[in-house]
């Protein structure tokens, strides 16, 4: 497979994990040292561990992420993606615009998420 694929390929199944897996199953997607940041402007988390305790959020919670479009370049993809999250009393929707970087095993080097509290829609049941 060449380099783009695996990387949109990778994209895809980051995708699929955070509707379907916990954080332990997103944090095997990242390098040992690869960096999130999350959104844009907040803290960076570093490591591993330290990004399977950031997506601890999604543990347990019924969501699904949509892929709206993705680019690729080089060792690079810049996806927009719906993301929506039901509790028991409400659905949360938000539509990031990622950027990640890859290492040649195509594993996540760097994820930046361009978002604001602002793009959040929040309707109550």
């Amino acid at each position: 497979m060449n380099p783009h694929d695996l990387i949109r390929s990778r994209v895809t199944q980051y995708l699929r994990t955070i509707g379907n897996g916990g954080s332990a199953d997103i944090a095997t997607l990242y390098a040992d040292d690869a960096t999130v940041e999350d959104p844009v402007g907040s803290e960076v988390h570093v490591g591993r561990a330290a990004i399977e305790k950031f997506y601890g959020a999604l543990d347990g919670a019924d969501c699904e992420a949509e892929l709206l479009s993705l680019r690729v370049a080089g060792d690079t993809a810049a996806f927009h993606f719906r993301v929506t999250t039901r509790t028991v009393d409400q659905t949360i929707v938000v539509e990031p615009i990622d950027v990640m970087t890859f290492d040649d095993d195509a594993k996540i080097t760097s994820m930046r998420a361009i978002w604001s509290p602002d793009d959040l829609s929040i309707r109550t049941r």
